[in-house]
């Protein structure tokens, strides 16, 4: 990615109780958003949470799912019209509420 982008990061939570279905979110979510947004998407990476800083500890996110824009315009034109879809679909592959973040991509 590169300087000035923008990235949408979507993550969530792990703990007791909380689901997560890898399998649907990446071969069935996934796509969908990315079929919604089309050319505004320019990479998205997927992330399984493994541990945190201290040895053997849980990871605090079961999973992390980011997308990149060229712009704060690409992204908001783009996903503004899809979001109630895109988040209609939380409840196939989770039970949590997930945190988000847009950030700028600096390097």
């Amino acid at each position: 990615m590169k300087k000035g982008m923008i990235k949408l990061s979507v993550m969530y939570p792990n703990g007791e109780g909380k689901t997560f279905d890898m399998d649907y979110y990446c071969n069935k979510h996934i796509p969908m958003v990315a079929g919604l947004l089309g050319n505004a998407v320019k990479g998205a990476t997927v992330e399984s949470g493994l541990g945190s800083a201290a040895p053997g500890s849980p990871a605090p996110y079961a999973a992390m799912g980011n997308m990149y824009f060229e712009s704060m315009e690409s992204f908001q034109n783009s996903f503004g019209l899809n979001a109630e879809s895109i988040m209609a679909d939380t409840p196939n592959y989770t039970n949590t509420e997930p945190t988000v973040q847009i950030s700028e991509v600096l390097i």
